[in-house]
């Protein structure tokens, strides 16, 4: 099963310096060519993950079929397959978010927020390394589509 990071049911991006101990710090330029290469790799190193845990589900389901005659045990075998299905369908969304996020950095757009311009913070992009907004950013739309579903 996945590891959930903030209860969003997507997989811990993978932690830790890169294999030189280099990490991002806010003593040099914001995103110079050395941050780029490092949450490069990251997201990739992300996607490769995501993409084997898939291809290890697919495996599975190809040597389990659901041969239980109990219908209980049948039932739970589907629920326990549905459940798999839907996380790995999250998985193939946040893939396109990495692939997004690739994309910032093929175009130098990587590490701004996309409302206020503003460079957002190394920890954030640390931590979630797909992030599009700053935090106050995205509070703020939080904020506005709660107002939203309220009215």
């Amino acid at each position: 099963m996945t590891q959930v990071e903030n209860g969003l049911d997507e997989p811990v991006a993978p932690p830790g310096p890169a294999p030189d101990g280099y990490r991002p710090s806010s003593d040099e330029p914001f995103m110079n060519p050395r941050q780029q290469a490092y949450f490069r790799r990251k997201l990739l190193d992300w996607k490769d993950a995501i993409r084997r845990e898939a291809q290890g589900t697919l495996s599975q389901l190809q040597v389990d079929s659901l041969r239980e005659a109990d219908l209980n045990d049948r039932a739970s075998s589907e629920a326990d397959w549905s459940l798999e299905l839907r996380t790995r369908d999250r998985q193939r969304k946040l893939i396109s978010k990495i692939d997004a996020a690739l994309r910032r950095i093929d175009e130098g757009e990587y590490g701004y927020c996309e409302v206020s311009g503003e460079p957002i913070s190394l920890g954030r992009l640390e931590a979630r390394p797909i992030a599009t907004m700053t935090v106050e950013a995205q509070e703020r739309h939080e904020r506005a589509e709660k107002v939203s579903r309220d009215d």
